[in-house]
């Protein structure tokens, strides 16, 4: 860690800084903790999240028990230098209660429309009710038919889902078009996790064929 970086950075009275973690694919904010110039240099040294405890009072590597680490892809301040934000790539659950963020409960939401974050979200959350339906095989679940029934069926469905799409397309039916293309998401999620390919892989190629 070069001395000028820990001089720039507006730490607290009591030598910290909050970190703002942010998935940097996903662009969900994560966690909020903070750092002090120690597990600073611990970070940027090891390329993974290390903070300080203020109930503690102790230094803390992210994942260190329970495997959900946080690789650091880039780490900026802001303009008046007493915060930081760490663009990461998780390995799992960000939150001690085994959710994705921290930043679960809402509070306020001003409209009824979605955002394209939120949309996001929503597909996140999808993907991870069908693994649970993988997992435990509820019966009476549409998913837990469809694991049951294999590859063939689910691709199967994905492929009547396609179809259909091109169908309300070529309509020019946008109402219907909608509704198709969800379904076909979600048939598309479901043989993602069959296959045990996680959508944030399908994110990650798109993400380097958007950077060239």
């Amino acid at each position: 860690m070069k001395e000028n970086v820990l001089g720039k950075i507006k730490w607290d009275q009591n030598g910290l800084v909050p970190a703002i973690v942010q998935d940097v694919l996903t662009k969900e904010v994560l966690t909020l903790a903070y750092m002090n110039d120690v597990s600073l240099g611990k970070s940027v040294e090891s390329g993974e999240t290390w903070f300080y405890s203020r109930s503690r009072q102790e230094l803390w590597h992210k994942g260190a028990t329970s495997g959900n680490t946080q690789r650091i892809v880039e780490m900026k301040y802001d303009c008046d230098q007493d915060a930081i934000l760490v663009l990461v790539s998780p390995m799992g659950p960000a939150c001690h209660k085994g959710n994705n963020s921290c930043f679960e409960e809402s509070i306020y939401r001003g409209d009824d429309e979605v955002s394209g974050f939120d949309s996001f979200m929503i597909l996140q959350k999808l993907e991870r009710i069908i693994a649970e339906r993988y997992e435990k095989r509820p019966d009476g679940a549409y998913t837990t038919y469809l694991f049951e029934e294999g590859v063939d069926k689910i691709l199967k469905k994905v492929g009547e889902e396609s179809a259909e799409v091109i169908i309300a397309a070529k309509n020019r039916d946008k109402e219907e078009l909608k509704w198709e293309v969800a379904d076909l998401f979600y048939h598309t999620l479901v043989l993602l996790r069959e296959q045990n390919l996680p959508l944030k892989e399908i994110l990650n190629v798109l993400q380097k064929r958007h950077q060239k």
